[in-house]
């Protein structure tokens, strides 16, 4: 009898295959929020660029520092006496930067915190000349060169120079419109700073803005991000992070930035227990005017001595 043989044959092995991952390009990294809160900020001098018209109280001169390799100009009103005197940093909206001045509408702010006894700081943002044009995304640009220009105080501050009467442990910040994002932005990121104004902002939601203006509410090209990108480069939801008291200006008939963005803010600040100070001008526009804008000047002084003085 043959004897029966089986045969087994093995399985050909499959050869592992290998999975090349391409990472996702992200090229506004660099300027998500959580990014801003890792940078360093400040270096260098805020430098006597020479003198400016002055006036009765106080002294004007022009400034000049540096910022990401930048040059950046502003004005500085230094009150008399011998200080300290707390600080104030504004921040310009948005104008056609080829009919903006040094010395352009919000000099009256200025002057009015300077003869209130504030060293009154106002820096040309990127493409505003004197100061140098740069990469701009959202404001993200000028939020980090007001950062570095708030770091860079507290540097200087009691030194020889401009900010010799200038107090390194009182310092707010103003922003009208596009400035206002830009105040949002520091006030997340710099916790050493005693106190924000928003005056007509622009919204803390980067997508709606997006979708509001005929550009980006700052004068430039939209960006080309993603929703998903737009929440890491927006202060919405980093709100929470703020912890000094925040006002909140904005006039009723203005048909520049809508008045419910404000009425939004605040419900969403007093929602999360800050310090908010809210006020609507019936009457008026985005920029006040008559004795609508003495009333604001008004109040903002109101509200810097409580919390900044």
């Amino acid at each position: 009898m043959t004897p029966t043989v089986t045969v087994t044959t093995a399985p050909t092995a499959t050869p592992n295959r290998v999975i090349t991952l391409t990472p996702t390009p992200q090229p506004f990294r660099d300027l998500y929020i959580t990014s801003l809160m890792d940078r360093k900020y400040g270096g260098g001098v805020l430098q006597d660029a020479g003198n400016l018209n002055s006036t009765e109280g106080f002294t004007r001169k022009l400034f000049r520092y540096r910022s990401e390799g930048l040059d950046l100009y502003g004005f500085i009103n230094i009150p008399a006496g011998e200080g300290l005197f707390p600080v104030i940093v504004l921040v310009h909206g948005y104008i056609d930067p080829a009919k903006f001045s040094t010395l352009d509408y919000s000099v009256r702010y200025a002057d009015a915190l300077a003869k209130a006894g504030y060293v009154a700081i106002h820096p040309n943002l990127r493409g505003y000349g004197p100061s140098d044009s740069g990469e701009n995304v959202l404001g993200t640009g000028d939020a980090i060169d007001v950062l570095n220009l708030v770091a860079l105080v507290r540097q200087q501050a009691g030194s020889e120079g401009l900010l010799k009467t200038a107090d390194a442990g009182r310092i707010g910040l103003w922003g009208h419109s596009m400035g206002g994002a830009v105040v949002m932005r520091a006030l997340i990121v710099d916790e050493g700073i005693r106190a924000g104004l928003l005056y007509a902002s622009i919204n803390a939601d980067e997508s709606i803005n997006l979708a509001h203006f005929e550009k980006d509410g700052r004068g430039n090209e939209k960006t080309e991000a993603t929703p998903k990108t737009l929440k890491l480069l927006s202060p919405m939801d980093y709100l929470d992070r703020i912890d000094v008291p925040v006002a909140i200006f904005h006039g009723g008939k203005d048909e520049v930035v809508p008045a419910r963005w404000s009425r939004e803010l605040c419900s969403a600040l007093e929602e999360m227990e800050k310090t908010v100070v809210c006020r609507e001008y019936p009457d008026q526009p985005h920029t006040f005017q008559n004795e609508g804008d003495t009333l604001f000047i008004r109040e903002m002084i109101v509200f810097f001595d409580e919390y900044v003085r």
